[in-house]
Parts: C-alpha cells; structure tokens; sequence
C-alpha cells in the first residue's frame, strides 16, 4: 500500500485515555504516542487517505472526521466507539472540517460548498456556496458569528452563521489561498497562499488586501498556526517552519525545518510548551518552544494598532461578487454523491 501524507494533528492532555481505535474502513493507519519526555500529554495522528480532515469537539469529547467519501464520522475518544455517521454529508469530498460551538461543527467540500451541522438536532442548519473551488481552510471568529473561509479559486469568503448568507467575497488572488488566521484582535485577517505571499486583510476591507508579505515565497504556506495577536507559525511546502511577526512584517526567526517535504499540519500542546508538526516524510516531530519563544519575546510585541493603514470600523459589504474563478482543481479531489439533511441518522 502506498503511504500517505500526514496531514492532520492534535496534541490532547493525557488524563484522556492514550487509545483510540478508529475503524480501518475510514483511516488507513493511525499513531498514537505518549512522548516519556512530556508527561502531559499525547499525540493523535490521522493519515491523508481516506480521511481528510478531522476536529475536537473538547466537552463532548467527540473525534469528528470528514471524508473522501463524503461522510461524516463521530468517535468517542475516551472509548474508541462509533458514535455516529452520517452518510453523503456532501455531494463531494470533504476537504475541511473545523468546530464551532459546543454543539455546531462546519464542513467545506471539494466544490466550495460549506456546510454547518448542528449535532444536538442532528441536521444540516444552514448551507454556503461560498467558492468556485474546494475549500482549504476556516477560521470562526465568535463575537461577530462570522466564518472565514479560503478557497483553491483564491479568494476569502465571510460567512454569516446568523443569516446563513454571504457577506462578502475578496477579489480573486492570483494564487490559490492555502490557509488563514484572525489576528491583530479581529482588525486583520491572514491569508497563506500557495505562491508564499501572505495577503492581509482589514477587517471590513475584504474585497482587497491591504497589504502583502513576499518574504516566505515562492514556497507555499501550507500551514499557519496563530502564536499570539503579534505573531503566527508558519509551515511552508520547502520543510520549513517559522515564527513571523504581522505588523510590523517579517519573519522574526526560523523556528526548524521539519524535512524536505511540505509541512502540512501544526498544533500546539495543551500548555504551548511544544509544537507538533507534520509532514510528508510520515515523521512526527516535536519542537521545544520555551527557547524560541523567550529569545523573540519582545520582538513585535506592543504594536500599536496605528500600524494598520486601513480604518477598521466598516461593516462587510452584502453583495458578494458572481464571477466565476479560474483555479483548477488539485488532481486529487473526491467524486461527488447525493446530499442529506440528516446529521448522523444511521446511530
């Protein structure tokens, strides 16, 4: 069998049970360690194939999995158990999956459409055909109830979880958007793209970014993890992994370089004392940050919000644009299967 990519991680606290047995019908290979050195916690690792992206419902304590099959998966993680699927969740391959709420979780599928389930109803609440292409990557922002999205047909989507309508759409980048992140307390929005260039946007301000960060090009920005307001972890398809400052621009420091191949995932522990990255070279690896975050600690910390050159009290625009896109698709995306409004119905 031909080994997949690691694509997914989470680093959980150990008073949870160090087993998890998920059924081999919807992940191939899974590792789980308890690191001797770091008592704490334990690692869950998925491979690429057939699951592609999964998240952590924390009081639940739910293991929610979407797939190429365009399923839904829930497993309980203190137990291993099926707790729940629901089939044909959409009509293609889920590409991303991120929880909102206690009892809301969100899917985005390999056509741009986006899902959100409430799992106490066990129905489908609202859906967003929010891009032309499939969907990379989600960040909610709570206060406002909006959800960010990006997209390979390179643009930003806000989505209203209120209205359950479009607020607004960016203009189309020139490269596919690979990630994002919420920084700056909500003023800026982060983009990876897979040319390397971070695009920022001010919040209100989607249409357009504001400005542009080239020094991580040309390697894609595969993976961001946000450190704090100031700063964010970046995992780019060259290996690399670096803490870069937003506002002022730059990249503070290299913080490792996982291997040759592209980093694709990036989670903190429970305590932020170590950094788990994943790759293509089916290593996991962990990084002790207390030396790397102590030497830059007063890098960009205290930046005015001055530094933003764009006024940050606009409300988005209501009128998303219709233009098509002109991003092709990755090669590897799923066929698509017929929908349901039936969250979890075969329990």
């Amino acid at each position: 069998m031909v080994k997949s990519p690691l694509v997914s991680i989470f680093i959980l606290q150990k008073n949870w049970s160090p087993f998890l047995s998920l059924p081999a019908t919807f992940i191939y290979t899974h590792i789980i360690q308890t690191i001797p050195r770091y008592k704490d916690a334990w690692i869950v690792v998925l491979m690429l194939s057939p699951v592609e992206q999964f998240g952590l419902s924390m009081v639940d304590r739910l293991w929610q999995t979407g797939s190429k099959d365009c399923s839904i998966l829930a497993t309980d993680v203190e137990t291993g158990s099926v707790i729940a699927r629901l089939e044909n969740a959409h009509e293609n391959a889920i590409n991303s999956l991120i929880n909102l709420t206690e009892s809301t979780v969100a899917s985005g599928d390999d056509e741009g459409c986006i899902k959100v389930w409430d799992t106490r109803q066990r129905s489908c609440s609202g859906s967003f055909n929010a891009h032309e292409d499939y969907v990379s990557d989600m960040s909610f922002v709570p206060d406002s109830m909006k959800l960010i999205t990006t997209s390979g047909d390179g643009t930003l989507s806000v989505c209203n979880l209120r209205t359950y309508k479009i607020q607004t759409r960016s203009e189309f980048s020139e490269d596919e958007l690979t990630s994002v992140v919420v920084m700056k307390n909500g003023r800026k929005v982060i983009c990876g793209s897979q040319g390397g260039t971070l695009l920022l946007y001010s919040w209100g301000f989607f249409k357009d970014c504001s400005d542009r960060f080239v020094d991580l090009s040309p390697n894609s920005v595969e993976a961001m993890l946000k450190l704090d307001e100031d700063r964010l972890i970046t995992g780019t398809e060259n290996g690399l992994i670096s803490l870069v400052g937003i506002l002022p621009n730059r990249i503070i420091q290299p913080i490792a370089e996982h291997s040759e191949y592209p980093v694709e995932g990036l989670a903190f522990s429970h305590d932020r004392r170590f950094l788990g990255s994943i790759s293509h070279d089916q290593m996991l690896k962990l990084w002790d940050l207390n030396d790397i975050l102590q030497s830059s600690e007063n890098t960009v910390k205290g930046q005015d919000a001055s530094s933003d050159s764009d006024s940050d009290g606009m409300d988005v625009d209501d009128n998303p644009r219709s233009t098509k896109g002109t991003k092709t698709k990755n090669a590897n995306k799923g066929a698509g299967f017929s929908g349901s409004n039936n969250f979890f119905a075969d329990i």
